[in-house]
Formats: structure tokens, sequence, C-alpha cells
């Protein structure tokens, strides 16, 4: 039986891009892992760009961080529940700055795994920067990611946690806008939709609330409505209204907003006459409708200055953490309110 010998072509290195480019392999990494510390000129950045792609040179993340002495892994630990059109649109854009500071995003789903249990998860992974969403973390799992070599922890939520960076958000101030808005709109028996599903409750809860500080004092009143987000359910709610005595609707978002008012004017109810109607998020869609939805504008934190922050924190690890508030909330009235 003859044997047959296959030969499997060498994997280019960066001697080779450096060799057909025409330039050191020190100018070869300073090109391809986009350091900024070292001026080169643009036509040599292309002509090592070029060299690579034609030897199709890839750089070996796990030799560069050997170098390094940590990863250049930045975790993400995948949202418990569906995100919004806006939240998504946030995350594209910081990891795209992440990667422009040379950064790898990967995203962790971590199921059935929570807080300080899925920190150690996390840990395994080595990261050298974990961003988490809402409160998925204390101090000790804080702790756990330090000491596994992880040099910069932030949370995005309503609370800062111990030695952890935090960008507050603080969803108070979208209800609050919302509520103040149907009061002065002479509404006064506001009814405020919750969603129904499980895992919101960071968000619709402190939204509920700000409705409530709102109308503090006034001769208003709030009524809680949980919603499930399905036709039937806003159907069932929608034909119960008339015996409800509502005037004003605070959705949670805009998807929930929509969902309820098409329910609304199926039961010939008139929006905004019969009853005002208010979203967040301020998508697209609602501009669409008609009437056009009024929502709240939500400014999340930039994702360029939120990466900027976490590269600030793995450049020195001892720095004292920093803490800022990012959610900003304002209302665009249209014609549903």
């Amino acid at each position: 039986m003859r044997s047959v010998m296959v030969q499997i072509p060498n994997t280019p290195t960066s001697a080779d891009v450096a060799r057909l480019a025409g330039v050191s392999r020190a100018t070869v990494s300073y090109v391809l892992n986009n350091t900024s510390a070292v001026r080169i000129s643009e036509p040599t950045r292309r002509r090592v760009r070029e060299a690579a792609r034609e030897l199709g040179y890839v750089p070996h993340a796990a030799a560069r961080s050997l170098r390094a002495g940590h990863s250049r892994m930045v975790l993400m630990p995948a949202p418990a529940v569906p995100v919004g059109p806006l939240y998504a649109k946030f995350l594209s854009e910081l990891q795209w700055a992440l990667g422009r500071l040379d950064y790898t995003v990967v995203q962790y789903g971590s199921v059935g795994l929570q807080g300080d249990e899925a920190a150690r998860a996390w840990a395994e992974l080595r990261p050298v920067a974990v961003l988490v969403p809402g409160a998925g973390v204390g101090p000790e799992g804080v702790a756990v990611l330090k000491r596994s070599g992880a040099r910069a922890v932030v949370t995005l939520g309503p609370e800062r946690v111990d030695g952890a960076h935090a960008l507050l958000m603080d969803h108070d101030a979208v209800g609050h806008c919302a509520g103040a808005h149907l009061l002065a709109r002479g509404r006064r028996r506001i009814g405020v939709v919750v969603p129904g599903e499980p895992g919101l409750e960071p968000f619709s809860r402190p939204r509920l609330a700000g409705v409530r500080q709102a109308l503090h004092g006034t001769d208003a009143t709030v009524t809680e409505l949980p919603l499930a987000y399905t036709e039937e359910a806003a159907a069932e709610l929608a034909a119960r209204w008339t015996g409800t005595g509502l005037d004003g609707v605070f959705a949670y978002n805009d998807e929930y907003a929509m969902l309820l008012m098409r329910a609304l004017q199926d039961e010939g109810l008139r929006i905004p006459e019969d009853v005002a109607l208010i979203g967040a998020d301020d998508l697209m869609l609602g501009r669409l409708l008609r009437p056009r939805l009024s929502t709240v504008h939500i400014r999340l934190p930039s994702g360029r200055d939120l990466a900027e922050l976490v590269d600030r924190a793995v450049r020195d690890p001892g720095a004292e953490p920093e803490v800022h508030t990012v959610l900003g909330a304002t209302v665009v009235p249209r014609e549903s309110s």
C-alpha cells in the first residue's frame, strides 16, 4: 500500500510579513496591534496590512497576551433578558470602540448562573476586563475576578459595587419624566405598564417609582399594570380599560406602548382623547404610528467613552474606581399624549 505525503503549508509569521513589506518585525507588530505610541507613516501601515492580507497572516492573540503579561479579552456577560434596539446599538458601538483599542470582546452566556457564582465562571476565562450589566455581581465576585487577573470590572446599573468602576443608570428619571409629562397634560388617573416577563425588574421598578415621585403631593393616582408582551395580554387589558377609569398611561418602553395602543384602539378608545399614552426609548417605529407616539428619549453612555474607561483601568489597575452617572432622559412630546 503506497502512502501519500500531504504537504501542509507553513503558517505565515510576522517575520514573513516583515520581509514582504520591507520593514522590521517590530514595525509589523506596531501596525497590526494598532499601537499609537509609535509614529508610523500611513504608506508603511498600508504596506504592512497589504503584506499581511497577501500572506494570510493573523496575529496570535495568546502570544500577544504572554508578551503583555495579561490577556486583551474584555468579557461582556450576555444579558439575561432580550435587549431592545437602543441597548443593542450601544453594545455595537462599544464593541467597535474596544476593537479600535486592540481589545477582543467576548459575550458570555452564563445560563443558570447568577451573581458571584457567575463571576467565578467568568474568571475561568481570565479576561483583562469585565463589563457587568445590571446588578450582576457583588463585592465578592469583583474580588474573585481581580484575583484571576481582571484589571478592570465595570458595572452598568443603578448602584455601585465595592471595588468596581460604575456607570450609574438612574431609570427613576425615565419614569419621572413620563409622569410629569402626563400630569402637565391634565391627566390624573395614570397607569404604568410593568412588563410581566421576569428579568426586567431592575429597570421597570425604578421607572414605576419615578412616576410615583413625579405625582407625589398631587391629586393624581398611579395604578400598576402588569402586562405580558403578547397581543392576547394587551387585548385583555384593553377590554377592561373603561372600568379602570385611567386617562393616561406610561408604558415601560415604546414596544409595550405600541402593543397597548393597538389594543386600546381596537376597543374603540381614542388616543389621546380618551387615553394619553407615552413610551420610552424613542424608537423610529413610534414616529411612524398614527397618532405618533410620545416617548422618553434615553441617552445611554457613549460606547467610545466606556471603552476609554476600560483602557484607563487596564493600564492603571490600582487607580481609584471611577463612578459616573450616565443615563439622561427627556420627553419627546408627540400626538399620542
